[in-house]
Formats: C-alpha cells, structure tokens, sequence
C-alpha cells in the first residue's frame, strides 16, 4: 500500500509542476502595467516596508523572501517582466516581507525550525540508512532517523499556511492597488493556486515517507 501511496504521490507531483510551468508561461503572455520589480517595491512600500531591499536571481521559479537580508529574490523572468505571472509572484513573496514584518506566527515557527531542518536534512537519509541495516541490532538509530525526518515533515506542514497567507495577501493587494483588473485577477488567483499546490504534495509525500519508516520500525514492512 505504501508503494502506492509513493507511486501516486510523485505522479501528482510531476502533474503539478508540469501544470505550474505551463501556466506561468502562459500568464506571463498577459500585460499589466508594471514589472515584478515595480511591483514588489510598490507594495513593500505601501507596507511601511521600507528596508527590504528588491534583488533579481538567476533561474526561473527561483523567487523568495529572504528573512535574515530583508531582501525579496526575483528571478530574472519576473524580476523584468510586465506580466500578471509576474506580478503574482513578486507580489506573493512580498507578502512573505510583510508576515515578517507583523511577526505572522507560523513564519516566526518555520524560521525557528530552519536550523533544526537544515541539521536533519544533512544527516537524515544518511541515520535512516543505517539505523534501516542495524534495526535488529539497534533499533534506537532508527528512532532517531525518524524523529529527524519527522521535523522535516513538520517543516513542510508549516509551510502551507504561510504560503497560502501570503498568496491571500498578494491578492488582495494586487486588486486593491488596481494591478489587477476582472480580466486578470483570476489568472493571477490561478497562478499562485496551483503554486500552492506543489506544498501540499511535498508535505503529503514527506508524511507518507514518515509512515514508511515507522512501519519498518515497528516491524510492519509492506
């Protein structure tokens, strides 16, 4: 059963990504009036937010909001470009700048677990392995790979409500400021939708790798 669950959960992955970039590419054919840079510093600075700092990145869906440099990442493609793609994920990451900015609770407990994560995603595959080939002799390994990957799993959960809020932010700016119009403001809510979509089945496909390692340690192997 579980392999079905792995089985399902990676085609949904690759249906989703695939959808994401096709309708990016698709949406990035639509104008608007200003580019993801504009855009970003206009609602940063109609936030208050006037210590973020706006930067273009290389590779394409590679945008983010970095906490620790206050700085919104844009890759080149939104960084420059003028349209409705653009404009929604320039202004999604800025919603990432202002949940920084009002102490939005559960990116205040992402950003606590960051190093707890980044210490278990080093080490993780590496415990899980050896705790999986010395389970007779010493099954506490295990344990202890599992309780790792069960922080990053918590990592991933975490991050639902803080993408979905920030893309409810950016909308709600993007119509109020009139970047968006009747005609636009669907292809941009459909965007950040189907972006939303790709974490809820990373952290569906960490849980069901979570399942599958306290299965084999409690010594139900499927």
């Amino acid at each position: 059963m579980i392999w079905i669950i792995f089985g399902v959960t990676a085609l949904v992955s690759f249906l989703i990504q695939s959808s994401l970039k096709s309708k990016f590419k698709k949406y990035s054919k639509i104008p608007v009036e200003l580019t993801g840079r504009d855009i970003a510093y206009k609602m940063l600075q109609e936030n208050g937010l006037t210590d973020v700092k706006v930067t273009c990145t290389s590779g394409q869906l590679t945008d983010h909001y970095n906490p620790l440099t206050k700085t919104v990442n844009l890759s080149e493609g939104v960084y420059h470009s003028a349209s409705v793609a653009a404009a929604a994920v320039a202004a999604h990451e800025c919603g990432h700048a202002v949940q920084h900015a009002t102490a939005y609770a559960p990116l205040q407990m992402r950003s606590r677990l960051v190093p707890v994560v980044s210490f278990a995603s080093n080490w993780v595959q590496w415990v899980l392995l050896a705790g999986i080939i010395f389970l007779e002799s010493f099954p506490q390994l295990l344990l202890i790979g599992i309780i790792l990957f069960a922080t990053t799993t918590l990592f991933s959960f975490i991050t639902l409500p803080v993408e979905i809020n920030a893309s409810q932010r950016a909308l709600a700016w993007l119509s109020n400021a009139g970047i968006t119009n009747y005609s636009t403001h669907e292809p941009a809510k459909d965007a950040l939708k189907t972006a939303a979509y790709t974490y809820v089945v990373a952290a569906l496909g960490s849980l069901a790798t979570l399942l599958y390692y306290v299965m084999i340690f409690m010594g139900r192997r499927d």
